[in-house]
């Protein structure tokens, strides 16, 4: 049974009207579906059935339409009141506590559709990484013939309409899927991108140059630095840490694998189930991963003895498989997301769970978190496309952004967000790309 709620309006003896509220319950009846607008039961075919259009998937799906168009509307009507320009995200939350929040605008860049993509794979992961002073994004395009080109937009002109893409056929990676990608500081900050390659495409790990993106001379681009062949990767990370100099982390089924590129010195370390998230910290040599099984567990990678569990040095568990982690910066408290749509907040002194942040929604997606503590923000794209922002400090549901473009499971949207979108004198904003868009949300 289903609890509804109704309204109708009463007049009593002496003329006199009042809403009166009134609850009932729906039956739920297998194979029928109810119509709240005519009041009354329909009969539900099979999905497959192309004849009658009436399935329960049409059904959620054009209520979860009809729900983002007039959100869309909302905000459309929101953007038409007169705003003060500059207002920075700290009075953003200023006005959100006095119950003063402005609504945030987007303006589209209509010429980028062949410049930026978003990964439209069965996976249902898109990432747009950023790198550590978000003045450049790395794009992932799928291309018709089923592989993937890659590229570099520079954030420099954001806010003038003059977006710059480099654009490049990497010969060492054509062709292949990419599972997972992060930025990596070997030369210097940044200086280089780890992607892992889908199996079946076939598996491959990969460390490249950043600049094989750029379009300077073929001929005089640095040839590919690192790769290998793997099993299927879920996740990687580069560690900055200086007593794990020159490594990076691949989170593989049943595994972690840690390299040092310089070296070609590698650390396995077996795992119960996959690796789905990873980062490193900063202060110590700690690598920590969230599995599918939903523990959370840290490695320090200086250890040499690896048999049974001993060397997991903090373990923590969720209900459901783990989808990200996000250190926070003193890294006494790290944050995580799972396909059950929690999100906690964890101490990792008294390895107990201090916060939760409601809204998320997440069902299989392997799905990131941002967290930007500057601006006191958590950010997380839903499986249900909608874009959620969050208050770190009393984890208050801030924002929540529905998305361009028709929901569907290969138009979940991708975001970047940060104060200074472009580097140092950037502009502040939430960067999102969806299909073959990008969208900036900046503040009024």
């Amino acid at each position: 049974e289903k609890l509804d709620v109704g309204c109708q309006r009463v007049t009593n003896k002496f003329g006199y009207a009042s809403d009166f509220v009134y609850f009932y319950y729906l039956l739920e009846l297998p194979g029928f579906y109810y119509d709240p607008e005519k009041k009354r039961y329909f009969r539900l075919l099979p999905g497959h059935n192309n004849c009658n259009p009436l399935t329960k998937e049409s059904i959620q799906h054009k209520a979860m339409e009809s729900k983002r168009l007039r959100l869309l509307e909302e905000e459309e009507n929101q953007n038409k009141k007169t705003t003060r320009p500059g207002l920075n995200s700290s009075m953003l939350l200023q006005k959100r506590q006095l119950g003063l929040l402005s609504s945030t605008s987007y303006c589209r860049y209509n010429n980028l559709n062949c410049l930026l993509f978003a990964i439209s794979s069965s996976a249902t992961r898109t990432t747009i990484p950023a790198d550590v002073a978000c003045e450049r994004i790395f794009t992932v395009n799928d291309v018709e013939h089923g592989g993937c080109k890659y590229g570099i937009i520079n954030l420099s002109g954001l806010g003038k309409e003059s977006l710059t893409v480099e654009m490049y056929d990497n010969l060492y990676f054509t062709n292949r899927k990419v599972n997972s990608v992060c930025w990596a500081s070997l030369t210097h900050p940044d200086s280089h991108l780890c992607l892992m390659g889908i199996a079946e495409t076939p598996g491959c790990a990969s460390l490249l140059p950043a600049s094989l993106f750029s379009s300077t001379n073929p001929g005089d681009r640095p040839g590919m630095l690192c790769s290998f062949k793997i099993s299927t990767a879920w996740s990687c990370a580069w560690c900055l840490n200086p007593q794990a100099d020159n490594c990076f982390s691949t989170g593989l089924t049943r595994r972690v694998l840690v390299t040092n590129v310089v070296t070609g010195h590698r650390q396995t370390f077996g795992t119960s189930s996959d690796v789905l998230a990873q980062q490193f910290a900063t202060q110590t040599p700690m690598l920590y991963n969230g599995c599918r099984s939903g523990e959370i567990f840290s490695i320090d990678v200086r250890q040499r003895n690896r048999k049974g569990q001993s060397w997991k040095a903090i373990r923590l568990f969720h209900d459901s498989a783990v989808t990200s982690i996000r250190l926070l910066e003193a890294e006494h408290y790290l944050m995580a997301a799972d396909m059950a749509g929690k999100i906690k907040l964890w101490d990792l002194r008294t390895v107990k769970c201090v916060k939760q942040y409601q809204g998320h929604h997440n069902e299989y997606a392997i799905l990131p978190l941002h967290v930007n503590e500057e601006e006191g923000l958590l950010t997380a794209v839903g499986q249900d496309c909608y874009t959620r922002i969050w208050s770190l400090q009393d984890a208050h549901l801030l924002r929540t952004i529905p998305s361009p473009h028709p929901s569907s499971k290969d138009a979940i949207p991708s975001v970047v967000f940060s104060s200074r979108l472009g580097g140092r004198r950037g502009v502040p904003g939430l960067l999102m790309a969806v299909k073959q868009d990008l969208y900036h949300f900046s503040y009024n």
